[in-house]
């Protein structure tokens, strides 16, 4: 009997080989984002960043250009929402708006001045400017003038100046400094505070002296803005944070105005003595409903006629809305969104902590307050007395914000440097022996 050779139970059933281990189950594949997108996303942030050619004059144009737009809107809006109450005043309507396009002549030449200043005599101006401001805040307290229960205003015979919107250019070009002078020093926690800190709280006490809490927030801004800049530690502004909230409530607390503005705001209802501090919050919200998709019409607001208290000034944002709808107000937010992204752009382009720092600082500034003026209007945070940069009115806000993108403007025009100097060495650096022609002379000479 011829017995057949077993097979083991692990061969194939008709080679006799030994079967392959079993294949694992393909896992199902990540999702994956679209080469389109990604090209885009890349393309955005490449753009954006200033990469390539794009950053030599882009930026300067985008910067300069949004700036000059949004202060054209303002006193075209200025205009609009100070005619009908300056006409019941027995005023020119035109007064509030020719005073406005004023400052900004004035702020459009000394931005240009501005750009066209080197970096080291940025530097240079820091401390002097910086005790100007401090002299200005400290006069304020004996010659001062108060408006609306804030004693901030200083007057030059018929034209008053607010000290406070110069001591923020000032702070942040004093911070970039020094802060760029301590450099390394800045990861011990006793080279962030001196003397930056002190310096710093002494300008948001004089402020908070005049009773203006909106200033002092942006300029807690501006000091937070620029230590983050500078690469300070992250569980110093953990610690500032703490500090700033709660010195922010004791100031809110002890005032009975600012208690009945943040009730209001919360409940939507009327303080203990009848007065509805949310009136002017409400009336604007009311604008920007009314406003619709395209507006009431250029000049045609209602809310301007004495509904909202000086249209003209912190709630101007509502007028926008109402007389230019929605389309006027995303105008106004791209306009700010063009600014901060070429502002960004200057940013991460440098390489120096200086510029770095001071760019940076202008930007939250800028961006910063102008959120929060937003969000006051659409009724997201409780009425704070911060304009709207380039666009509410008030000479002195204009003035420092268009040098403020003077200093910006100037710290890219340095970033399209590098792009123009090869050229000139080579046209201008043949007689020292550096460009080629310099070589051939030297060439002809040896033989």
């Amino acid at each position: 009997m011829v017995s057949t050779p077993t097979r083991p139970p692990d061969s194939h059933p008709r080679t006799g080989k030994p079967a392959s281990p079993p294949r694992p189950r393909p896992m199902a594949a990540k999702p994956t984002v679209p080469p389109r997108v990604r090209g885009w996303y890349r393309g955005f942030w490449s753009a954006l960043e200033g990469n390539g050619t794009s950053r030599n004059g882009s930026t300067y144009y985008l910067i300069l250009g949004s700036t000059l737009a949004l202060t054209a809107i303002g006193i075209m809006m200025v205009l609009s929402a100070s005619s009908v109450e300056s006409i019941a005043a027995g005023k020119s309507p035109y007064g509030d708006a020719l005073k406005q396009g004023i400052f900004a002549a004035i702020g459009i030449f000394t931005m240009f001045v501005l750009s066209r200043i080197n970096v080291v005599w940025l530097k240079r101006l820091a401390w002097p400017v910086l005790g100007i401001a401090l002299v200005l805040l400290v006069l304020v307290q004996v010659v001062g003038t108060e408006v609306n229960g804030n004693k901030n205003w200083i007057d030059l015979g018929g034209i008053t100046f607010q000290p406070s919107e110069a001591s923020k250019l000032a702070l942040a070009l004093w911070m970039a400094t020094v802060l760029a002078m301590k450099g390394k020093l800045l990861r011990r926690w006793q080279h962030v505070l001196i003397p930056a800190v002190p310096l710093a709280g002494a300008v948001i006490g004089l402020v908070l002296l005049g009773n203006d809490l909106g200033t002092a927030m942006i300029i807690m801004m501006i000091t937070a803005a620029a230590l983050f800049f500078a690469g300070v530690r992250l569980y110093l502004f953990a610690f500032a944070g703490l500090v700033a909230a709660a010195g922010t409530a004791v100031m809110a607390v002890t005032s009975s105005n600012r208690v009945c503005r943040i009730t209001s705001w919360w409940t939507g209802q009327s303080c203990a003595d009848g007065v509805d501090a949310n009136y002017q919050a409400t009336n604007g919200l009311y604008g920007l409903a009314s406003g619709g998709w395209f507006g009431v019409g250029l000049g045609q607001s209602r809310q301007k006629y004495s509904w909202i208290p000086e249209a003209h000034n912190d709630f101007i944002f509502a007028i926008i809305g109402e007389e230019l709808g929605l389309v006027g107000t995303v105008v106004v937010l791209i306009l700010f969104a063009i600014l901060g992204a070429a502002i960004y752009r200057v940013v991460v382009a440098q390489e120096a902590m200086f510029h770095r720092v001071l760019a940076g600082t202008i930007m939250v500034w800028l961006l910063g307050q102008a959120t929060v003026n937003m969000s006051v209007v659409t009724g997201l945070m409780p009425v704070i007395g911060v304009p709207l940069p380039f666009i509410s009115y008030g000479g002195s806000a204009l003035l420092m914000s268009l040098c403020a993108i003077g200093v910006v403007l100037s710290l890219a025009r340095e970033q399209m440097a590098p792009a123009i100097r090869p050229k000139r060495m080579l046209k201008f650096g043949a007689g020292k022996g550096r460009g080629t022609t310099g070589r051939t002379k030297t060439a002809r000479k040896r033989t």
